[in-house]
């Protein structure tokens, strides 16, 4: 994909984002996940998704993600959704929105609904993460750990072949941004779509967030033996048929 671009956020920060400009049309909106970026199958088959239907697109790499400038370590929750809102005030202006988000980017999704209610027509959730630096790393802490962390301001952690760099900042910033406490009353579809081999954030994550939703659009798709990233070729087309069904 060679439409890469990058916005100068200030004299430090600049952004990497991918998009696709069309006047008056719907933008799929994608957001990534925790320490990803826009390298993987999901943000290219959402882009030439966009491209076939004539919507527009827009996906970015938050702030210490990927080719966008910063460190990881210096990144929190607030600061990666406030990213997200400059990209989308800046290119997807007054258009329509349907947001797409991948773990973590669901939870940034469900930060922005406040500020885009009037413009989100509907909501992909794939194996979505809210709230997870509390209840899937903070509350799985060892007592030893959580001095670590408090002591050092970082802990490091081994999952699969990748190590996180956990800061307290991060973990702390997590719980100032709660959202499924939320109730959401507007009246579009809302597909959550979960693997149930999904070794990094169980199903209930995906149910969690449909409680937030008042509507009655609104259903759970479980894949099976769908992993986290769901991203093999026959998955990514059940990804494509839902997103097809939230438009139509």
């Amino acid at each position: 994909m060679t439409n890469f671009n990058f916005l100068k956020i200030s004299k430090t920060k600049r952004i990497r984002y991918l998009k696709l400009h069309k006047n008056n049309a719907t933008y799929i909106v994608f957001l990534h996940g925790f320490m990803s970026d826009l390298e993987g199958k999901k943000p290219s088959t959402f882009y030439n998704f966009a491209k076939k239907n004539k919507l527009g697109f827009l996906a970015l790499e938050y702030s210490g993600h990927g080719k966008s400038s910063g460190k990881f370590i210096k990144g929190n929750i607030s600061k990666w959704t406030k990213d997200a809102k400059i990209l989308i005030k800046k290119i997807v202006k007054k258009n329509k929105i349907i947001f797409v988000g991948s773990s973590m980017g669901s939870w940034i999704s469900l930060n922005l609904f406040e500020y885009y209610k009037k413009q989100i027509i509907g909501f992909l959730g794939i194996g979505s993460a809210p709230e997870f630096l509390e209840y899937l790393m903070w509350k799985k802490f060892s007592r030893s750990m959580k001095k670590e962390i408090k002591k050092n301001g970082i802990i490091y952690l081994k999952h699969g072949d990748y190590e996180y760099p956990i800061t307290y900042q991060l973990i702390k910033d997590g719980r100032n941004n709660k959202v499924l406490n939320k109730k959401i009353k507007h009246n579009f579809k809302v597909t959550m779509i979960h693997g149930n081999k999904d070794n990094s954030v169980p199903i209930i994550y995906s149910k969690k967030v449909l409680k937030i939703f008042r509507t009655n659009k609104k259903k759970l798709v479980i894949i099976k033996k769908g992993d986290h990233s769901l991203s093999s070729p026959k998955w990514l087309k059940i990804l494509k048929r839902e997103l097809k069904s939230i438009i139509n």
